[in-house]
């Protein structure tokens, strides 16, 4: 049922390409990521880091802290007090170089803002202080880096906050909150010589200044902020000026960055002819992504639109790196609307995703995560440096700073988790779920038989970690009646994993009839619901398409519906699973799944909807329990349709559901048994989806239960491309039933 904008199938669908591969093979930081996912050891600081800037090995950070502290160490203990400003060595992490206190009579000091003259020798701040190292100042601040001294002589008096800098051989460029210089008017935006004399350059903008940034050859300024009019024209949110004039060179009118979104941060990359904006927005249908502009004629070449108010930019080689908390990424093709993704990175050539995704998590303050990249060199090597409002970074505490590295790689993939199964004699199954690895996008499984120390099958695969792909390993060198094992390791090239837990089968010496017959009978998806521990889900079909488990539904629930087998149980409030991979409408289906159950507070048994981890913004073709225990199989063709059981089914007692769909229209049959149908209803709403058994949104829905949630068992669960026939089905719940 549509409830919330749905966006573009076809654009969603591009994610669900991402599948097993045979070549090339792993390598670790594969091209074009240039940078590790592993966050080095740095210093932290007590609250939040705003601006970051670097010269000659040294990393200057500033904003609004106290005090700095050693890695690893927990907040409060080992401090050194600094004020709003810190200095540190790009290769070690550790404090170096030039110590500054920014301070103001009210002791709420910030600094927001720090730039390098180009010859490397004095560092610019501006944020809120009156006050560096004792030496008074105006919000704006020249520091010689040689002596670590102020520049008492560059005092221009700034209104208000500093937000942005740049700085050229003669002139420093800044914007902010500002409306005077010097007792001047400069309506946020304004610029002074290198001796603190104001310049005539004054665009005028009618909000706040948040970025900013020259061309190369130095001709124009873009700006970035909160404005809706520069110099009298429409320009919300991004202008060019000239940057000797101020007058206006290009404008954006409001529309082209949506009325309700801000520019937070601009990145200039003359390797790209390019400039890259950040974005953020507050509402609903807001653009909270990254464009990429062109230096020639400063028109758009792309955009992306993932949700989660990205903050900052940075270019190294051909990748554009962000620090936003991107949490929908599906208007773009990419990840549904799900756990926040707060570091990203993606190819300047377009906005695809790419295979790096260290993270932090929203942190302090606002609770936005990162919020300033800058990039360092330092003995060969090429440094990272993210600050923001963060306390962890990688899963791990950290607050405020961390910093990644050009190399070495040194993060293993995930161990892989494995599934063995054998339901006939000539074979046995060894299915894994694919791992991820933060920063190398393909992977090497090596699957070893029997505790040999060769593996017995080596394949490639790619997996981000939203899309992680079952692969598969069939093993026909098998004896009836022999009982093998087998582990999995992940590779990226240059680190491996250590192999899996031991996963074991017995080869039958007779088929097993049930997941025979439904294999035979054409299934695509048909998760068991053996697995005795973990989130993944096998999927027995050839479809592999595993499903993931939220919240850690009890696993190994026997007996299980169908003789030998083992269930799922799902608490009625926090658990559900879906499917890995991402799925067109289909045109026709049959979807099956057991089920046990007391609850009086109804739910979904199993549907389709366009979300995973998020409760979806479009769901039907759905089986739900009401509360008095009925089952209604509904689809949404513009309204929802449903035909009902008459009878219900939370007697405690295991029961087949199945509901099909197609030219017949749409039929619900229990315990192999028709219970009722709708020949009218042949569509239903076309989406891309995910399957979903235990819960998914209910919103709207006729006899809407208490709850979306299913408190109950689950157990083989399975989905065809083609309608069930009656025969079909009523074979199924009777092998179901044979024990």
């Amino acid at each position: 049922m549509r409830k919330w904008p749905v966006f573009a199938a076809a654009a969603i669908l591009a994610a669900a390409t991402l599948g097993a591969l045979s070549s090339p093979s792993a390598t670790a930081l594969q091209p074009p990521v240039g940078l590790t996912a592993d966050n080095l050891s740095t210093y932290q600081t007590n609250g939040v880091v705003w601006a970051v800037a670097q010269a000659g090995g040294i990393v200057y950070t500033a904003g609004t802290f106290s005090a700095i502290r050693p890695a690893g160490s927990a907040a409060g203990t080992n401090e050194t007090a600094v004020a709003n400003f810190a200095a540190f060595d790009a290769a070690t992490g550790q404090p170096a170089g030039c110590q500054l206190n920014f301070t103001v009579g009210s002791n709420n000091a910030t600094v927001r803002a720090l730039a390098v003259s180009p010859d490397g020798h004095t560092l610019y701040a501006g944020g809120f202080f009156g006050q560096v190292n004792g030496v008074g100042v105006s919000s704006l601040a020249a520091i010689d880096l040689h002596t670590c001294t102020v520049d008492s002589t560059f005092h221009p008096g700034v209104s208000s906050t500093v937000r942005a800098i740049q700085a050229t051989s003669d002139t420093v460029f800044f914007g902010g909150d500002f409306a005077s210089v010097n007792s001047q008017a400069r309506s946020r935006y304004a610029a002074v010589s290198t001796a603190g004399a104001l310049l005539p350059w004054a665009p005028t903008a009618d909000d706040a200044g948040r970025a900013l940034a020259l061309t190369p050859d130095g001709q124009d300024a873009i700006l970035g902020g909160d404005f809706n009019t520069v110099d009298g024209v429409n320009s919300h949110s991004l202008a060019v000026v000239d940057s000797a004039t101020g007058a206006l060179v290009k404008a954006y009118p409001t529309g082209f960055i949506d009325a309700t979104s801000v520019t937070k941060d601009i990145v200039v990359d003359p390797a790209s002819n390019s400039f890259y904006t950040a974005n953020e927005g507050t509402g609903g249908g807001v653009f909270d992504g990254r464009i990429r502009f062109s230096l020639s004629d400063f028109g758009q070449v792309w955009r992306d639109t993932c949700l989660g108010a990205t903050q900052t930019v940075a270019v190294y080689q051909t990748v554009l790196y962000s620090g936003s908390h991107a949490h929908d990424c599906s208007s773009m093709g990419e990840y549904p609307d799900s756990v926040r993704k707060h570091l990203l990175g993606e190819s300047v050539d377009d906005p695809h995703l790419l295979a790096w995704f260290p993270d932090t998590n929203d942190g302090i303050g606002e609770k936005i995560g990162p919020r300033v990249m800058a990039l360092a060199s330092s003995g060969g090597t090429d440094y990272l440096w993210v600050g923001g409002e963060f306390t962890t970074v990688n899963g791990v505490a950290q607050q405020g700073l961390t910093r990644f590295a050009s190399g070495p790689d040194t993060g293993a993939p995930s161990l892989p988790q494995t599934s063995v199964t054998s339901i006939d004699p000539g074979s046995v199954k060894v299915s894994w779920q694919s791992s991820t690895d933060n920063d190398d996008g393909v992977l090497t499984y090596r699957v070893y038989r029997n505790g040999g120390t060769t593996p017995v099958y080596t394949v490639t695969g790619s997996s981000l970690p939203w899309i992680r792909p079952q692969l598969t390993y069939t093993d026909t060198n098998v004896t009836p009646g022999v009982k093998y094992t087998y582990r999995v390791s992940a590779s990226d090239g240059t680190n491996t994993s250590a192999q899996s837990p031991n996963a074991s089968a017995t080869v039958p010496a007779t088929a097993e009839a049930y997941p025979t017959r439904v294999l035979a009978d054409g299934a695509t998806l048909y998760w068991r619901d053996d697995a005795a521990s973990g989130s993944y889900n096998a999927d027995s079909s050839s479809g592999d398409d595993s499903g993931i488990s939220v919240g850690g539904p009890v696993h190994g629930v026997t007996p299980g519906a169908v003789p030998g087998s083992k269930a799922y149980t799902f608490n009625g409030s926090t658990q559900w699973t879906y499917s890995d991979r991402l799925h067109p409408t289909p045109a026709q289906y049959s979807i099956e799944t057991w089920f046990r159950t007391t609850t009086t507070s109804g739910g979904k048994l199993m549907g389709f909807g366009n979300n995973s981890t998020h409760p979806s913004g479009n769901y039907d073709k759905h089986i739900y329990m009401t509360d008095s225990g009925r089952l209604i199989f509904g689809v949404y063709t513009g309204a929802t349709r449903i035909v009902t059981s008459p009878g219900a089914y939370n007697d405690g007692a295991w029961h087949l559901a199945v509901a099909t769909q197609g030219a017949d229209g749409m039929k619900l049959y229990v315990d192999g048994v028709l219970q009722a149908a709708d020949p009218t209803v042949t569509t239903s709403q076309n989406y891309a989806g995910y399957w979903r058994i235990g819960y998914d949104n209910l919103g709207g829905w006729p006899s809407q239960p208490t709850s979306s949630y299913f408190a109950g068992s689950t157990d083989e669960t399975a989905v065809y491309p083609t309608v069930l026939t009656p025969a079909q089905i009523a074979g199924h719940y009777a092998l179901g039933t044979a024990g």
